[in-house]
């Protein structure tokens, strides 16, 4: 393997070769498209002696534009080709040649039996993704108001799914354009438009539908059917397919659940400089996706249906039914809001925020803001702020910051002069007109009001198993899995198994879960273990 000049590593001739084995030659001629923005699926391409180029087409703002050239002994494609997503360039044939056709069903083969070309793909093909995150954005293009959670939701999905993509103001002078050009209006946004649709109130169930990226059941029920792609889902679904398991993963959101809001994650065993929840999903997406992973998301799941016990069916919101051999639940928990008045108005305007990513915190820098909560979310949230300049007031509950923070957190918070403690306290007001202003929050019924932007909120959360109808949770309604399970329920319950035998439950949705990342990802790579057990019954 050697190193490519843009795009990652390339193919040594041995590699080529063997690769080309999985395919069938044919010729090309100058002009010809292999493929075009747009279509649903497109195959996978070797050049043997023949050169092409993929270009971003013209849109109403720009001309066509020149994103890679590639020539013989090189290869075409980048991570659609395994997410299933709508084609975001046009491939031309500059020079005519000789190419080697590979169809999707057979490059999953490759990427299951060739284990040294299959890193050259997924790290060229995440390059590939890269690149054309920068230089290909105008593929999706979104115009909203930065701080409305609509668009706000929107951006995030597309970060969590590497879609190439551009973000306009909808009040700068190309977003103003943008709208003219596509005749819709500020009461239409968020906008998304795309090589061949224009989205008004766009969200992330439309954009995936546009692209490709909803549920389409093929010929085969899957083996396992993953809901939630979480830290836990995410190990279950990587682990699943790696054992040959046709695996598919659903998410109602996107990826990453909760712990893709976690600005640093410190305490993750192999990151010893720390890594952010947002990135830790991306590399396990790829992974999963390098396994053969089927990902869907949004793709909400409403039902389960376990009147066949050998046989547990998914629900989806549209109606569609999945048989499968066996589910693991890992949808975790919703975040908790306060009843405070005018909370909705400001979780609207984007003045109340669940996360602190870069996108979240981006706009905030400098600016007095507001962390809620006292667990370790919370204590990496206020970290990451104060690191940004701004002032911030944590506002813990407990009278001990340390109740249910790690001690490591806790030292620096204290260390930390940018950061203001409130113990023992709680928040009873928001205040401002169309943007927050100030917080109110009260230590033994004394109130103080503290100067605030920005409120951040990790209060917790409650279990999201209300589409597990049928299977038996605690009084909160966590599911009850293995020895928590009732006497009786099963002989010998396997580890992670719920009431019904073929389905299974980990991470935060799972009763007596410990709220942990690396916990979470060893459930979900041990409820494998369990599924291959009820397999072979």
């Amino acid at each position: 393997m050697s190193t490519g000049d843009a795009d990652g590593p390339v193919l040594d001739a041995e590699q080529f070769d063997r690769l080309a084995s999985y395919g069938a030659e044919e010729e090309v001629r100058q002009g010809q498209h292999l493929y075009a923005a747009g279509d649903s699926t497109y195959d996978f391409f070797l050049l043997r002696t023949a050169t092409a180029e993929a270009v971003r087409n013209a849109t109403a703002l720009e001309p066509e534009r020149l994103i890679y050239r590639r020539g013989p002994g090189e290869f075409l494609g980048e991570l659609s080709l395994l997410t299933g997503q709508q084609v975001f360039l046009t491939v031309r044939v500059v020079t005519a040649g000789t190419v080697v056709r590979i169809t999707a069903p057979d490059l999953r083969r490759v990427l299951a039996d060739q284990v040294d070309i299959a890193d050259v793909l997924i790290e060229t093909f995440r390059a590939r993704r890269e690149l054309m995150r920068d230089a290909a954005g105008n593929a999706l293009e979104i115009v909203g108001r930065p701080h409305v959670a609509e668009s706000l939701e929107l951006r995030t999905y597309v970060n969590q799914m590497l879609l190439p993509h551009t973000w306009l103001d909808a009040a700068s002078l190309p977003g103003r354009a943008l709208l003219r050009a596509e005749d819709v209006g500020e009461d239409d946004l968020p906008v998304a438009v795309t090589s061949n649709r224009v989205l008004r109130r766009a969200t992330p169930g439309t954009v995936a539908e546009a692209l490709g990226l909803t549920y389409v059941a093929t010929a085969r029920d899957p083996d396992l059917v993953v809901v939630g792609a979480g830290p836990a889902g995410l190990a279950a679904a990587v682990y699943g397919a790696s054992e040959g398991l046709i695996t598919v993963l659903l998410d109602g959101t996107g990826l990453g659940g909760q712990a893709a809001k976690s600005a640093r994650i410190e305490n993750y065993l192999g990151f010893p400089e720390g890594v952010s929840g947002e990135q830790l999903a991306r590399l396990a997406m790829l992974q999963a996706l390098k396994f053969g992973v089927q990902i869907y998301a949004p793709c909400a799941v409403v039902g389960l249906d376990v009147s066949d016990q050998r046989r547990p069916v998914v629900e989806l919101a549209d109606g569609t039914r999945i048989g499968t051999s066996a589910v693991i639940a890992a949808t975790g928990a919703r975040y908790r809001r306060l009843d405070i008045e005018r909370w909705a108005k400001f979780e609207q305007s984007g003045c109340v925020r669940y996360a602190a990513t870069e996108l979240d915190v981006r706009g905030y820098e400098s600016q007095p803001v507001a962390v809620l909560g006292g667990a370790n979310s919370a204590g990496q949230a206020a970290l990451s702020l104060a690191a940004r300049g701004c002032a911030v007031h944590l506002v813990v509950r407990a009278a001990d910051l340390g109740a249910k923070m790690s001690a490591y957190l806790t030292d620096r918070i204290r260390a930390d002069p940018r950061i203001t403690v409130h113990t023992g306290s709680t928040l009873r007001e928001l205040h401002g007109e169309d943007s927050l202003t100030a917080i109110v929050v009260a230590k033994e019924g004394d109130p103080t009001r503290l100067d605030c932007r920005g409120l951040f909120c990790f209060i917790g959360a409650e279990p999201e198993s209300g589409w597990m109808k049928g299977i038996a949770t605690d009084d909160s309604g966590f599911v009850l899995t293995d020895s928590r399970l009732p006497p009786g329920t099963h002989d010998a319950p396997l580890p992670f198994q719920t009431s019904a035998a073929r389905v299974f439950a980990v991470g935060d949705i799972r009763s007596g879960s410990t709220k942990r990342v690396a916990t979470a990802v060893g459930e979900g790579a041990g409820a494998v273990s369990a599924v291959h057990t009820v397999r072979s019954r």
